[in-house]
């Protein structure tokens, strides 16, 4: 059995948080897959400086009792999807490169909270790298996990005991997640 391990410190195998605006560059090769569900990425900010990230696919349940049953019934509906995290706040992309940008303008020049602040519909793409998957093999896959959403939950704190700016995000899904599974370059 092989585990996915993110090997902190391992630049060959770090887990990897990309976002971009939708619409604003053409497709690239930054996230490949089945090309019917691929998310076009174009051109990326990759999200620095990631303390730990958690992915959240919570299906919502339906439940009701009927008459002529003694326990309750239930059913799975909707899902609610989002990735969250923290991050210690780099000022490039956290503010990114004006702090009067639009919402249509690209990632990287919003930066974080202009994406929340002007509710801009983002691609992402989380990349987890299992640099040996079955514990004998030299092949590297990375396995992706994207999709569309929104930047939420930002919070930036600093204190005597945390000496730099650390912040939470939320990236709340919009549909599904698409999970995708490609060679390493």
């Amino acid at each position: 059995m092989a585990y996915a391990n993110p090997s902190p410190g391992n630049s060959n195998a770090q887990v990897l948080l990309y976002l971009n605006v939708i619409g604003s560059a053409a497709p690239s090769a930054v996230v490949t897959g089945d090309p019917a569900t691929a998310i076009a990425m174009g051109t990326t900010l990759n999200v620095p400086a990631l303390q730990d990230v958690t992915i959240n696919a919570a299906n919502d349940v339906f439940t009701w009792s009927q008459l002529d049953s003694s326990a309750k019934l239930s059913i799975a509906t909707t899902s609610t999807n989002s990735i969250s995290g923290n991050i210690v706040v780099d000022p490039t992309t956290f503010f990114g490169t004006s702090i009067t940008a639009a919402s249509t303008t690209a990632v990287a020049v919003q930066g974080l909270l202009g994406l929340s602040r002007n509710k801009t519909k983002i691609a992402f793409a989380l990349r987890f790298l299992d640099s040996v998957p079955d514990g004998t093999s030299t092949t590297t896959n990375d396995r992706w996990i994207k999709g569309l959403g929104y930047i939420t939950g930002l919070a930036p704190k600093v204190s005597a005991d945390q000496p730099v700016w650390v912040t939470p995000f939320t990236i709340t899904v919009t549909g599904e997640y698409l999970i995708a599974e490609t060679t390493a370059t």
